[in-house]
């Protein structure tokens, strides 16, 4: 019997996906399953890196980096992760070393997909919560719904590991939070994370309102309630604070609320009483206060917009979210989500965004954000005609304002005319690839490092340019 031939007919059956690395974590083997947990061809998975496969992860998450580094098997351990089509799925994994006369060669690993069973295993969870609610006859509340988890807040760079790391030690707190972050940093995704994170009160109402939105008489009865009789066509009804109870409250831009009203709010955080707008009975309420500024506190604190009093004690628990411009490296991965997440609204299929474009993207200041950059993709998904997002789908304005260092034609050996911005990209990208290959005496990887992308891409580019590694090495030609 042909054993090859056996195993082969195995592999193809099997619902699990086995891949094999080695032992600087490339993948030398790679069998997927028909499922297609990993998305990404057998042809293009060898040779990667298994975090350019899964974007998601990090040396610090990867099981496959945690065996090799620790020679210690790790079985039966369930993962979130993003895919290399930036699809989200959940797997159950064995990550196996693979160790040679005492020295560590590699790992093996065998998942299956657990996606389907996490989505009914949240839909019934989401459903025993609505049933609890109906049979305890608890207060009906409205608020925003709490829609965003953990897994939601998208991101390799280091402070947004840290902001999880810190954001998950307290989920369970009773302590009030102060987030500090600018316009579309994604400030409430990461208060409703925190939660959907507690067991104490994720079953519990989250409510959300924005303190700018209303004026300081209605936010007053809002917050607090009324009292029937306490002002023309007052009734009895409860505010927010006692809708909340047991739950969370999330008071947005708390930097425009009124000065008087701050006083109000010190008072329930210090003592977890309220007492309604023209009423003279108080009730006692259960609310973790977790507050947003998009200026920076200690500043609106100095221009008297904030009290000091009330910002000494919302900030027993201070979570700062870095702007976009800050951790570029998050822009891949947000942009690989948003492609995603617009390919089943738009109706596209869109796999990637070509290096330049991302180049681009990378080097745009965000002053929006997050949401300026999800708005982007939504832009460039609706006028995309190709599987891929390229240059000329980025809005107008992106491509103008971008701080990209154009070469002048005196300082390069092409003398770049006035064209366009494409032929422009492409030429001074064709200018760099041969200033790394100078600069690494002609060692590929090395060039590789320098300009911060895979070996392979570096190989691409330069075939796609047509350069002849040989001529830059020997002519000093930059």
């Amino acid at each position: 019997m042909d054993y090859k031939f056996l195993l082969e007919s195995m592999l193809e059956h099997l619902d699990e996906g086995i891949i094999v690395v080695d032992r600087n974590a490339k993948v030398t083997f790679y069998n997927e399953p028909a499922t297609s947990i990993a998305g990404i061809t057998q042809q293009k998975a060898i040779g990667k890196n298994i975090l350019e496969i899964f974007p998601d992860l990090s040396p610090e998450t990867s099981t496959f980096y945690q065996v090799l580094r620790n020679k210690q098997p790790i079985i039966d351990h369930v993962q979130s992760y993003m895919n290399y089509q930036g699809r989200r799925v959940s797997t159950l994994t064995s990550t196996i070393p693979l160790i040679e006369q005492g020295e560590i060669i590699g790992a093996l690993e065998i998942y299956r997909d657990l996606t389907q069973v996490k989505e009914l295993s949240e839909k019934i969870i989401n459903l025993q919560s609505e049933l609890f609610k109906k049979k305890s006859n608890e207060k009906p509340y409205r608020g925003n719904g709490v829609v965003y988890t953990f897994d939601d807040i998208i991101g390799n760079s280091t402070a947004i590991r840290r902001i999880k790391e810190q954001a998950r030690k307290i989920v369970d707190s009773s302590s009030p939070v102060l987030v500090y972050g600018e316009t579309g940093t994604g400030k409430e995704v990461l208060v409703q994370a925190i939660h959907s994170a507690s067991s104490k009160r994720r079953n519990k109402p989250f409510i959300a309102q924005n303190c700018a939105a209303l004026p300081t008489t209605l936010l007053d009865s809002i917050l607090f309630g009324t009292t029937a009789g306490s002002f023309t066509g007052a009734k009895d009804r409860p505010g927010l604070f006692e809708l909340a109870d047991g739950g969370t409250l999330f008071l947005d831009e708390i930097n425009s609320m009124d000065m008087e009203l701050q006083g109000k709010l010190l008072r329930v955080l210090q003592d977890g009483i309220v007492r309604r707008v023209g009423g003279i009975s108080t009730v006692h309420v259960d609310v973790r206060i977790i507050a947003c500024t998009n200026e920076h506190p200690a500043a609106i604190v100095e221009k008297h917009i904030l009290r000091r009093d009330l910002y000494y004690r919302l900030n027993v628990i201070a979570l700062n979210l870095p702007p976009l411009r800050e951790r570029k490296e998050d822009i891949a991965p947000l942009t690989a989500f948003f492609i995603n997440l617009y390919n089943e609204k738009v109706q596209k299929n869109v796999e990637t965004i070509t290096p330049a474009a991302l180049n681009v993207l990378q080097t745009y200041p965000w002053p929006g954000n997050i949401r300026e950059l999800k708005c982007t993709i939504e832009s460039m998904m609706n006028f995309v005609e190709g599987n891929r997002l390229d240059i000329q789908d980025i809005p107008a304005h992106i491509i103008h304002s971008a701080d990209i260092a154009q070469p002048k034609a005196e300082d390069t050996s092409e003398g770049l005319p006035v064209a366009s911005l494409v032929e422009n990209l492409n030429a001074y990208e064709k200018k760099l690839i041969r200033k790394a290959i100078r600069q690494a005496n002609g060692n590929g990887a090395k060039a590789a490092r320098i300009l911060n992308i895979p070996r392979q891409t570096l190989h691409n580019k330069i075939k796609k340019y047509n350069i002849d590694w040989q001529v830059v090495v020997n002519n000093n030609f930059s």
